[in-house]
């Protein structure tokens, strides 16, 4: 989009905040850049650039605006919705590859060379690998900074900086402020709230829920993280941090948490609070986070083992939440259907519930298969008590990270209260999983997963469906075989065989798998239902 100059000023001056994240704004005379819905006045058109990303504002020399903090926008909806290389790489890159595996670890895990992975990032993107990733830190630096009182050292470490020289540089450079002076800037704001009746107030007045920074705090961050207003804590052994992420509106709640609390795995994930909450498996240790859907953001309380984690754990709540999608354009093409309109108009913005572990949910597909919510929960549950890991969750009542593929490659099949050809397609999964002969990642080829999945024994298509959309994240899987979606395609007057429904569903591409969202809400199942 922001090849489209007259397009972009447009949008800019309407202030827009749909389109923050497709493009930023550099402003020429001021050496800034901002989001589209940055509320200062519009410059002239003569004195703006677009630009694609942060990191190719950062690139030409334009500073990040303090008013409208470009880099907590959420994230172009594009690499979510597009499969190709450079989405592909955009993935990796949130999930903080690049920091602990280099450009030649990116490059391996997509199949191309590392020149290859630079030439096409920098064609659409302005900036290469170490230029995205180096964006990310500089987010990661702002969020720890201005929300926590860690020692500037173990800020520069956390996020990802190779030395304290080099962090101190890109903070100045990106920010125009040294870190010392962004923290002081985040504790006047923070006493000015207070002395004008009251961070809470403030927020509520602005039509936002309160959300506060804990006093145990360690961490790294990314896009799509906003830290207003927040209030500094310290240092802790575990750390645990509290902040807003950011989405697209309108958000409709309802299915996006209530699947996840109505299929949740006892141990692993819990409704408690008006929150959902379950452990995390991350690179460098374990979390466990609290999400909580509010008007204009969802609220992530995030306890982390490993201070490095934050980012990685900050980019699969996203994903996990689908906060990245565009529900205009979805909910614009969906409703171009007669038969659909009437279901977006009710209740516009439903997401797609995902996953933060895709080997995990892989394996809760096969237990899932042809059973009921409640008994696909009790297979999860026994798999985790038998074979996951043990977490302290003071707070509440998780207990355990799921079982990696390795820890269930062993299992004895016979130990499995399933028929035999699912315990057959259970371990076939689970030792293709832990071999790397199937790889689930964000990095991967939709088709092609695809493909490797149907190969394995007891994946029919509404197996390898239903992961390719909520685990691979492709937002045109479709489940015209699923009998929740035949009975309300009948009862909306749709075709309701596979065949006849999949050829009514050309039109609603690339966006079948939000279709199968609104089919699935004309049911009366828990799973449409926030909890109470």
């Amino acid at each position: 989009m922001y090849g489209d100059f007259d397009r972009c000023v447009r949008a800019v001056r309407s202030k827009d905040a749909r389109f923050d994240g497709w493009f930023f704004t550099a402003v020429l005379t001021t050496g800034i850049y901002c989001r589209p819905s940055c509320p200062v006045v519009p410059p002239k058109p003569a004195n703006m650039t677009f630009h694609p990303s942060a990191a190719a504002c950062q690139q030409a020399g334009f500073r990040a605006c303090k008013r409208c903090r470009p880099d907590s926008s959420p994230g172009s909806p594009e690499w979510n919705q597009r499969a190709d290389l450079v989405a592909r790489a955009m993935r990796l890159i949130g999930d903080g590859v690049v920091d602990r595996e280099g450009v030649p670890g990116l490059a391996e895990r997509l199949g191309y060379s590392t020149r290859q992975v630079e030439r096409q990032l920098l064609a659409e993107l302005g900036a290469g690998p170490l230029a995205l990733a180096r964006a990310q830190r500089a987010q990661t630096a702002r969020l720890l900074i201005e929300t926590t009182d860690l020692p500037m050292a173990r800020i520069a470490f956390g996020a990802g900086f190779s030395s304290i020289r080099t962090f101190n540089d890109t903070v100045r450079e990106v920010f125009a402020l040294a870190p010392g002076e962004l923290r002081q800037r985040a504790a006047k704001r923070t006493a000015d709230s207070a002395r004008r009746g009251g961070e809470a107030a403030v927020r509520l007045a602005d039509g936002a829920s309160p959300v506060r920074a804990e006093r145990r705090t360690a961490g790294a961050s990314q896009a799509g993280a906003d830290s207003r207003a927040e209030a500094p804590g310290t240092a802790g052994a575990l750390g645990t941090i509290s902040l807003r992420l950011p989405f697209r509106a309108p958000l409709n709640p309802d299915n996006l948490f209530g699947h996840l609390a109505a299929t949740a795995v006892p141990g692993v994930e819990e409704w408690r609070g008006g929150a959902y909450r379950r452990t995390l498996r991350l690179p460098y240790g374990h979390g466990i986070v609290a999400l909580t859907p509010h008007p204009d953001h969802i609220g992530c309380r995030l306890t982390l083992t490993d201070p490095r984690d934050l980012t990685i754990a900050i980019s699969r709540c996203r994903r996990l939440l689908d906060l990245d999608a565009d529900p205009v354009a979805v909910d614009g093409q969906l409703a171009d259907d007669p038969l659909l309109a009437p279901l977006v108009a009710k209740a516009p913005g439903r997401r797609v519930p995902r996953t933060v572990d895709e080997a995990e949910f892989a394996v809760r597909a096969v237990l899932g298969q042809q059973v009921s919510t409640a008994a696909a929960r009790t297979h999860a549950a026994r798999l985790v008590t038998a074979h996951g890991e043990p977490v302290d969750d003071p707070e509440g009542g998780l207990t355990h990270l799921f079982p990696a593929p390795e820890a269930l490659a062993a299992l004895d099949p016979e130990s499995l209260a399933l028929p035999r050809s699912r315990r057959t397609t259970l371990t076939t999964l689970v030792r293709h999983l832990a071999d790397g002969t199937l790889r689930l990642g964000v990095e991967n080829d939709w088709e092609r997963a695809r493909a490797q999945l149907a190969a394995l024994p007891g994946f029919g298509p509404w197996t390898t469906e239903v992961i390719a959309m909520r685990a691979l994240g492709d937002p045109d899987a479709f489940l015209p075989s699923d009998l929740g979606i035949r009975r309300a395609a009948q009862a909306l007057g749709l075709p309701h065989t596979p065949a006849a429904l999949t050829a009514r569903a050309t039109a609603w591409r690339p966006w079948r798998a939000y279709a199968v969202q609104y089919l699935w809400a004309t049911d009366d199942h828990a799973i449409n239902h926030l909890p109470a």
